[in-house]
């Protein structure tokens, strides 16, 4: 017996209900409306208790007088300043312990990661027992422990650790010499900027030199005597514009000089050797994702061991380190956020959290504080996205 195929004829349309095409449209239209008509409702509903309360939205708050003191400002600030001003005080400070964060939990991170393949053997324990020590310790008890157990049992102002007669560490904080910059200072930062960007060009004539001609140059070495020899020599050469305003004791507490808080010493410390574990076990797998053969080839060329880890190991492990390094600088950014545990003033501390409790306005200020976080981390992450495409091997 045959079966009679099911052939369909030419210009047959299957129906409606069994185009897929068709069916995924309608189903995505049907969530985008389900979506809006919820938006739609959570919106009405909170402006209508919002009017309930008697409370009006928009920012026109940010101008009015904030009337509180910050403990750390990069800029002039007082009670009489508004609480826009309030808002660049917090993100100024937040992006202060971040950058400097990112800045050492990365040394930290490559100096360990490096030191737990070293061959040496207390030298490996040593970088191994920072590593599990430091990452299974919740980052907030590491600022507490900082914050209460460290710098809140140092001695007080008349008591301080002196470090010569310029540096003085007490339960108030590190106080340190301020420079007083005077007239032709201008051109040492000037020659500076000079400076990096002639180490810039002279690396990069080298390397092309060196591919021309197989002959290299310390450019390392070179790069540091113009960077900072140069602007050294201007400094002389102008007579050392700078005066030094150093910290001295006035009654119960220092006057004069530059103040860092405890707040900030535990908050930077915490988040740079919190990340930092992370960070050199990333540095350890990057290193060892580099074939044997790669090593061995450069040895075999009687290459001394820094030269194979600078030439040959480490740019090729970058390929490898840097898209988990870009989670680690992110979640430093926003693990700075802890800081209202301990009272620094960033911007969740000062903005999302005094100036919301003063104004209320807690929608427009939550939404510019989380606006501001989502900006920085998208910022990192386009910059650690050009770098890794800037090392990423490309085909021929």
């Amino acid at each position: 017996m045959s079966v009679r195929p099911n052939i369909r004829p030419a210009g047959h349309k299957p129906p409606f209900w069994r185009d897929r095409a068709k069916r995924a449209l309608i189903f995505q239209l049907i969530l985008v409306a389900v979506v809006a008509a919820f938006l739609i409702y959570i919106i009405g509903n909170t402006q209508a208790n919002l009017n309930a309360r008697g409370i009006t939205t928009g920012f026109g708050f940010l101008g009015n007088t904030a009337g509180f003191g910050i403990g750390q400002t990069l800029i002039e600030y007082s009670s009489q300043s508004t609480y826009g001003r309030t808002f660049v005080i917090g993100l100024l400070n937040t992006l202060l312990v971040g950058g400097l964060g990112v800045l050492a939990a990365s040394i930290i991170g490559f100096i360990v990661g490096i030191a737990r393949l070293s061959p040496n053997w207390l030298i490996a324990k040593l970088a191994n027992a920072y590593i599990e020590t430091f990452r299974n310790i919740p980052l907030l008890l590491q600022i507490f422990f900082w914050y209460f157990a460290v710098l809140r049992t140092l001695p007080s102002a008349r008591e301080s650790m002196a470090f010569g007669e310029a540096i003085f560490l007490n339960v108030r904080g590190l106080y340190l010499p301020q420079p007083l910059f005077e007239s032709g200072f201008g051109l040492i930062p000037a020659t500076f900027v000079v400076a990096i960007i002639a180490s810039i060009v002279l690396v990069i004539w080298n390397k092309r030199r060196h591919e021309a001609t197989g002959k290299r140059l310390p450019v390392f070495w070179m790069s540091l005597v113009i960077i900072f020899g140069l602007p050294l020599l201007i400094l002389v050469a102008t007579g050392v514009p700078v005066t030094w305003e150093m910290p001295v004791l006035r009654g119960f507490n220092f006057g004069g000089g530059i103040t860092i808080i405890p707040e900030f010493l535990a908050l930077w410390l915490a988040l740079s050797i919190y990340t930092a574990s992370f960070i050199a076990e990333i540095v350890r797998s990057g290193i060892q994702a580099i074939p044997h053969g790669q090593t061995e080839a450069a040895q075999a060329l009687s290459l001394p061991r820094k030269l194979v880890l600078r030439l040959v190991v480490i740019p090729q492990a970058l390929r490898v380190i840097i898209p988990p390094l870009t989670s680690q600088y992110l979640n430093l950014i926003k693990n700075s956020s802890l800081a209202t545990a301990i009272g620094y003033p960033d911007l969740v501390s000062v903005f999302a959290g005094t100036t919301l409790n003063q104004t209320g306005q807690a929608i427009e200020v939550i939404a510019m504080t989380m606006a501001v976080y989502l900006i920085i981390s998208l910022l990192v992450s386009m910059f650690m996205n050009w770098f890794n495409a800037r090392v990423a091997l490309v085909e021929r």
